[in-house]
């Protein structure tokens, strides 16, 4: 297998393809928290699209650095955005159902590229996951738990916000720092999504594979290659112990991903410490795509439980979830 070494490379400020450009936004990762709870909790897009272009705000309720988590919910959460999208816009409803369920919640902005030519800089997501594990998670989660007392955080994730962790957690002894893992619409084991995957295949056999990712790293587009099926970055999250025994996973899909091809690419090994949840399976009806998964009612229901399994209820695939 080729030896993946996530170092530092030069990037080079040309124009990515327009086509992987659908947002730009830069927010810092100590945003302010919003107005005090409760929190409005709105379910559907909506709410995330008003926030495509914000580059101030953190979602609702989080990142309020004087919070102390209590006795029912010692673990601070930390939201993990998808590809190119921004705290404000990937957790409005998350964020605000967590404040409001009494948990200390923070979020922040990962992977921009600053190196990049504007807009293109202030897209988050889109640089190497390894760095972004290193250079801005670790430093996150350690001041989450400097803040707060804590600990040991839980994480829950979105698309991108699924695999990034893994690193973290794998290589950087994260693993003694997190108590969960809440993943919606996860990429454990890589997406084929537009041919990505057949062609890192051929690009394979043709021995061109390994320049090409790093080439596709070096260009800015870090994440977008590391996401696909076959990459080096996904191999070695997945080699060995992938997912530490310590740590309580829930793995999230729903059967309408367009982006997680196939979205069983998204389940967890069989194993006791490990949750795999097909939305539809329970709620049939329940409909909803790739970035509708952070916003839906019966996904914010699953969350919930998952984060505090002792309290779980069962979930009303017509209902809301509790809202504090």
């Amino acid at each position: 297998m080729h030896d993946y070494r996530p170092t530092r490379r030069p990037r080079f400020r040309r124009t990515l393809v327009a086509g992987l450009m659908t947002i730009s936004a830069v927010v810092g990762a100590t945003g302010a928290a919003t107005a005090a709870p409760p929190y409005e909790v709105e379910y559907g897009l909506g709410a995330g699209l008003a926030h495509l272009l914000d580059s101030t705000s953190s979602p609702p309720g989080a990142n309020d650095w004087s919070c102390r988590p209590s006795a029912a919910h010692p673990e601070p959460v930390v939201l993990l955005h998808g590809l190119t999208a921004p705290m404000a816009a990937n957790w409005p409803t998350i964020s605000a159902l967590l404040a409001n369920n009494g948990y200390c919640v923070f979020a922040l902005n990962y992977g921009m590229q600053p190196e990049l030519p504007a807009p293109f800089d202030t897209i988050p997501g889109l640089g190497d996951m390894v760095e972004s594990a290193t250079e801005e998670l670790a430093p996150f989660v350690d001041r989450v738990l400097a803040a707060t007392g804590a600990e040991r955080v839980a994480f829950v994730g979105h698309s991108e916000g699924t695999v990034m962790p893994r690193w973290y957690i794998k290589n950087l002894s994260g693993a003694s720092k997190v108590a969960r893992s809440v993943n919606l619409t996860p990429i454990n084991n890589g997406t084929h999504v537009n041919g990505g995957a057949l062609l890192a295949a051929l690009l394979d056999r043709l021995g061109l594979w390994d320049d090409a990712q790093e080439r596709l790293i070096d260009f800015g587009y870090g994440a977008g290659v590391q996401l696909t099926a076959g990459s080096d970055y996904l191999k070695e999250v997945n080699s060995g112990v992938a997912y530490d025994p310590g740590i309580q996973y829930t793995f999230i899909m729903t059967r309408y991903d367009e982006l997680v091809v196939p979205y069983t690419s998204g389940y967890g090994p069989a194993a006791p410490n490990v949750t795999n949840v097909v939305v539809q399976d329970r709620c049939p009806l329940a409909v909803f795509e790739h970035a509708g998964a952070a916003s839906d009612p019966v996904v914010a229901q699953l969350v919930l439980n998952a984060l505090d399994p002792a309290n779980a209820t069962p979930v009303n695939c017509f209902a809301h979830p509790r809202n504090g």
